[in-house]
């Protein structure tokens, strides 16, 4: 399964397996659930051991850098062991198919059918 990288995307081309890596390795290990809201717009719920929040919002927060279009919301939620949270996902209409190929992959990759 390839991932849609857009025009807009400013991220060294020999970065991006790097970086999907990354994304790969949190929706294995962390995604439980990948909701679509609508076309631009998804949910995704993550649980993880502590420190969860933080690389969730550093590895968002250089997403960003590079792919401005995305807007990411982390929201801490109540948790009994390790941390829980939400992670929104919204784009501008246009780059309504890259959000959609994230959510495919982010519900892949956590379901373990990763190409």
């Amino acid at each position: 399964m390839s991932f849609v990288v857009p025009d807009a995307c400013t991220l060294p081309t020999v970065d991006r397996p790097l970086r999907l890596a990354e994304f790969d390795d949190l929706f294995a290990t962390a995604v439980r659930q990948v909701e679509p809201i609508g076309p631009t717009h998804a949910r995704m719920r993550l649980t993880g051991s502590a420190g969860l929040e933080a690389t969730v919002r550093d590895l968002t927060a250089r997403e960003t850098e590079c792919c401005s279009f995305f807007t990411f919301t982390v929201t801490p939620q109540p948790a009994t062991d390790g941390e829980t949270l939400t992670l929104d996902v919204e784009v501008p209409a246009q780059y309504a198919d890259v959000l959609a190929s994230l959510a495919q992959r982010a519900s892949a990759v956590s379901a373990g059918t990763t190409p």
